[in-house]
C-alpha cells in the first residue's frame, strides 16, 4: 500500500486525504499548526491519521507521495528533505486532477481570479453541471470524491500552481500579472510570472489559453513559454480577431468566425476592471456552447463576491465599502479607480514589498483621509502622509471605523481597500473584511 503524506490540514489537505484513503493510499496527515475543528472531526470520522502541532519527520520522509498545501513555501528543510530523497511533493489541485476526467476551466493572475471564476461559474451552471472549486469554495479532492462533476471552474493561485506537474486544463485563463507575493519567489518578478504562465505547459493545441492583451507583462512575456493551446486575448482598447474586445459599450466575442455581441449597460459589477472579468468568463462560456441569452442575463444578475468592492451600508448618505481581497496594490488600484465621490481610505496589513506609486493619481484626485491600519504603518505614513490633509494610524478595525465616521461627509465613501496582507491582525482577509462590517453595522 502506497503511503500518502498530506502536510496542512485545511481546506484543501482534509479533501485531498479522504480522496487519497478512497484511492488506497495509507494517509497521514500532519500540521504544524492546531487543526481547526471542523477538519479535525473529517480526520476522526474516517479513521485517517493525523498529528497536530508539530511536523514528525520520520511519519513523513517514508511516504511515495506528498501532497502539500500552498501555503507551506517549497524553501522549508521538511520540503527539501522530501525533495533530496526523491519524494514527489504536489499540490492538491495535482492531486484531484489525476482523479477525474472532467472539463477543468483553470483561472489564474495577481488580481480579479475570484470574481472572474465565480461570474464563470454563475453562467456555466445555468445549463452545465459544474463544480467551482481551488482557491474558492470545498476543496477540489473532496468534489471530485463526492460529485465528480463532469466541468469543474478551479481558481487557482501561483502557489498552487507550482505544486503541479501534469495539470492540464482545457481552458485556461489568465486575468494580469503585477508583482505579488514576491517573498515567497526570492523577490524576483520573472520566477512570479513563470509560476502564473505555468498554467498552460500541458496544455495542447486541443485547448485554449484566455488572456488580458491590455496587460503589458503578459503581453511582454507570451514568446518566453512555449504555449501551445489556442490563444484568445481579450482587450478594451484593441480590437481582437480572435478572442474578445470593448467597443461601444459592447463586449464583442469571436471565435472561428462565430461572434457574438453584449451590452455592458446593465452588468452588475463595476469599473472597467470587471468589464475584463465579464470578457473572460463570457469566452469560456461562449466555448463550452453556453446560449448567448444565457451568458447576458448571468452577467446583469450576479452579485459579486463577498470582500470585492462589496457595498456594505450607507449611513447618513455616506457608502461604507468592503474591499479587504484587495491584498495588493494592484487591486487596490482598480478599487480607487472606480471611486466617484471623496473617499476616506482606511489601508495597510502585512506589506508584501509595495510600490505604492501607481495610487498616486487616484489618492491626489479622489483620497480625502487615510487612515493605516496595520502593526508598522511607517512606510505607509511615509508615502503618503504629504499628499492628504489627515492621515491617522490604528491597529483596531473598531476605531478605525469610527475615526472614518467622523472624518466622512455626506456623499463620501468610506473604503477598505487594504493593498496589504492581512494576517498582521487579522486571521485572514476574510475575517478583516467581516470586523470592517460588523464594525460599520455597529455604528
Amino acid at each position: 500500500m502506497k503511503r500518502l503524506v498530506v502536510l496542512g490540514a485545511g481546506e484543501s489537505g482534509a479533501g485531498a486525504a479522504l480522496l487519497g484513503k478512497a484511492k488506497g493510499f495509507e494517509v497521514f496527515v500532519s500540521d504544524k499548526s492546531e487543526i481547526k475543528p471542523i477538519y479535525k472531526n473529517v480526520l476522526l470520522n474516517n479513521a485517517i491519521e493525523w498529528e497536530s502541532g508539530q511536523h514528525t519527520e520520520a511519519l513523513i520522509l517514508n511516504a511515495d507521495l506528498v501532497v502539500k498545501s500552498p501555503g507551506i513555501p517549497d524553501t522549508v528543510p521538511l520540503v527539501k528533505a522530501l525533495n533530496a530523497k526523491g519524494v514527489e511533493v504536489i499540490s492538491e489541485i495535482e492531486f484531484a486532477a489525476r482523479y477525474t476526467k472532467a472539463n477543468l476551466v483553470a483561472i489564474t493572475g495577481s488580481n480579479g481570479k475570484t470574481t472572474t471564476a465565480s461570474l464563470t461559474y454563475h453562467i456555466l451552471k445555468q445549463e452545465l453541471q459544474v463544480g467551482l472549486s481551488g482557491n474558492i469554495g470545498n476543496s477540489f479532492a473532496q468534489q471530485v470524491l463526492e460529485q465528480d462533476f463532469p466541468n469543474y471552474v478551479l481558481e487557482v493561485s501561483s502557489f498552487q500552481l507550482d505544486g503541479t506537474l501534469g495539470f492540464k486544463p482545457h481552458i485556461a485563463v489568465l486575468t494580469n500579472i503585477t508583482p505579488d507575493h514576491l517573498d515567497r519567489y526570492n523577490y524576483q518578478f520573472e520566477k512570479y510570472i513563470a509560476s502564473k504562465f505555468s498554467i498552460t505547459k500541458n496544455q495542447s493545441e486541443d485547448d485554449y489559453f484566455i488572456y488580458d492583451a491590455d496587460d503589458p507583462v503578459i503581453e511582454a512575456n507570451l514568446k518566453n513559454f512555449s504555449i501551445k493551446a489556442r490563444l484568445l486575448p481579450f482587450s478594451l482598447t484593441k480590437t481582437v480577431e480572435n478572442g474578445a474586445y470593448y467597443k461601444d459599450k459592447h463586449i464583442i466575442i469571436t471565435i472561428d468566425n462565430n461572434k457574438i455581441t453584449m451590452p455592458t449597460t446593465n452588468l452588475t459589477l463595476e469599473g472597467n476592471h470587471n468589464i475584463k472579468n465579464a470578457m473572460a468568463a463570457s469566452t469560456v462560456a461562449q466555448l463550452l456552447r453556453i446560449r448567448k441569452q444565457t451568458i447576458r442575463e448571468s452577467l446583469e444578475n450576479f452579485q459579486g463576491v463577498e470582500h470585492r468592492l462589496e457595498h456594505v451600508l450607507k449611513i447618513n448618505k455616506v457608502n461604507y465599502i468592503n474591499d479587504s481581497k484587495a491584498t495588493n496594490v494592484n487591486a487596490t488600484y482598480y478599487a480607487l479607480e472606480s471611486m466617484d465621490a471623496p473617499t476616506v481610505w482606511i489601508v495597510g496589513g502585512q506589506d508584501k514589498g509595495n510600490n505604492y506609486e501607481e495610487l498616486f493619481p487616484f489618492v491626489n484626485e479622489k483620497v480625502k483621509a487615510i487612515i493605516c491600519l496595520g502593526v508598522d504603518n511607517e512606510k505607509l505614513m511615509d508615502t503618503f502622509s504629504s499628499m492628504v490633509d489627515i492621515i491617522i494610524e490604528t491597529q483596531f478595525m473598531s476605531e478605525a471605523v469610527k475615526i472614518a465616521y467622523k472624518i466622512a461627509k455626506a456623499g463620501d465613501n468610506v473604503l477598505l481597500s487594504p493593498a496589504c496582507a492581512s494576517f498582521d491582525l487579522f486571521e485572514n482577509y476574510e475575517d478583516r473584511g467581516r470586523q470592517f462590517k460588523e464594525a460599520v453595522r455597529k455604528l
